[in-house]
């Protein structure tokens, strides 16, 4: 979409005609909105505001007298003849749907009907196929695909073409080629679910409440809270899931990253179970095999990875107190690493919470010694030092720390949860693009 700047006419007077230049031109200025109509009210919650640049002539601020004195003594043989220029257009670029986008907000035009973004009453169609009994997540074929045959399968992997928006027509998804394996935790549920009651090639909207998708902590910073999405899905590929013993160890590290990515984000949003779901699936990835010789690089980046993982099941386990699990987690780390300030902490930790003082002592000031500046460390061993000396523990109200609850990865991960920029893309601005043509 795009603003023109138009026609401009100047009227000057007591300058010679080569004197002129677009840069003497001080009576011009530039306006950033115009006038509401109705129809701009309408569009105003799904368009944002649409960059607009008009520019016009004003008037000479100067006194009557003032302008006649400076006349008089600026007179040449071109005084009192007009001036008229043309300024080249100037063309700002809006965000222009490309094809694919245009075709997909039809789709849900004839859906949905024109301007008509009201995901609640959609939930109570009988036009739509529930997929869950609570009636939360809810599908429509746009078309079938070819046959039951073709369904896929827990443990096969799924690429799938999709687009997702808000109900405010706000474009948040957009993946041609989103692969993923059903029953890992790699996507939302509203994917996970919706997919497996897909055939291959079929084409369907799936509408979802925000328990299915990104809950009420949202997605910072495009999908806010407790938001329901569409999704236009196509099911483009189902096969079996690839052996990890014919993968290549770049392969294999970058797979165990988007794991443990996933757990990242799962963890953010307290959601510990999924968390420490993805941090195991993460290191069976990484676990070596006989079958392959790795070379002494290669052992050493698969370790540094491993260290991470483990790391990270332990602070999960550490929420979920199962502090077996957590010392396990721990000591797999020290076998690698003696001087792992995380892991000796955690193991600290917990030791003192059984009542190992003892034992906890040394473990928690070698962390320390480690890391001198980190606030936990000498907060747990001060708690240690009352607790050996019988003396009551001091309880702070727990402040909650808003939630980063979102993921920055790389290109080559999983786009479905990647951290995104939201894109004010509406199916209003859809329509005006095509009859713009």
């Amino acid at each position: 979409m795009s603003v023109e700047v138009g026609l401009v006419e100047m009227v000057m007077t007591g300058l010679q005609h080569e004197d002129l230049q677009l840069g003497h031109c001080t009576d011009m200025k530039e306006h950033e909105s115009m006038e509401n109509t109705p129809s701009d009210q309408e569009l105003k919650g799904s368009l944002g505001n649409i960059p607009t640049v008009l520019v016009e002539a004003e008037p000479n601020p100067q006194p009557q007298d003032s302008r006649e004195l400076e006349r008089q003594l600026q007179r040449t043989p071109s005084f009192g003849k007009s001036v008229t220029f043309l300024l080249p257009p100037i063309t700002i670029e809006d965000n222009v749907p490309q094809e694919e986008e245009v075709l997909f907000y039809q789709a849900v035009e004839e859906v949905l009907g024109y301007r008509i973004f009201n995901f609640k009453q959609l939930f109570f169609s009988d036009e739509w196929t529930d997929i869950t009994d609570d009636k939360l997540l809810k599908k429509k074929i746009l078309k079938a695909g070819h046959g039951k045959a073709t369904i896929p399968l827990p443990g096969q992997e799924v690429t799938v073409h999709l687009m997702g928006i808000l109900e405010d027509g706000s474009l948040v998804e957009k993946d041609p080629k989103l692969s993923f394996v059903l029953d890992e935790g790699d996507v939302i549920q509203a994917l996970e679910l919706g997919v497996r009651t897909m055939q291959l090639g079929e084409v369907a909207f799936l509408l979802t409440n925000s328990l299915y998708a990104f809950g009420l902590l949202g997605r910072d910073p495009d999908i806010p809270s407790d938001a329901s999405l569409l999704y236009k899905v196509t099911l483009l590929q189902v096969r079996d899931k690839p052996s990890l013993g014919i993968l290549t160890t770049a392969d294999r590290i970058s797979l165990a990253n988007q794991k443990r990515e996933c757990g990242n984000f799962h963890f953010e949003r307290e959601e510990y179970r999924s968390a420490m779901h993805s941090y195991s699936q993460a290191l069976s990835i990484l676990t070596p095999t006989t079958a392959d010789p790795l070379s002494s690089e290669e052992e050493e980046e698969i370790r540094e990875h491993r260290i991470k993982c483990l790391n990270n099941l332990a602070a999960t386990q550490l929420k979920l107190h199962h502090f077996d699990d957590v010392l396990n987690s721990c000591n797999a780390v020290l076998e690698m690493d003696q001087a792992n300030a995380k892991a000796l902490y955690r193991k600290g930790k917990v030791l003192s919470e059984r009542g190992q003082y003892e034992e906890a002592m040394p473990i928690l000031k070698q962390a320390l010694k480690l890391e001198p500046t980190t606030k936990a460390i000498h907060a747990e061993l001060s708690k240690l030092v009352r607790r050996q000396r019988g003396q009551p523990e001091v309880n702070k109200s727990p402040v909650r720390a808003k939630s980063k609850a979102h993921l920055k990865l790389r290109e080559d991960l999983n786009p479905l949860i990647r951290h995104s920029t939201k894109q004010n893309v509406s199916l209003s601005l859809c329509l005006l693009y095509i009859l713009s043509f």
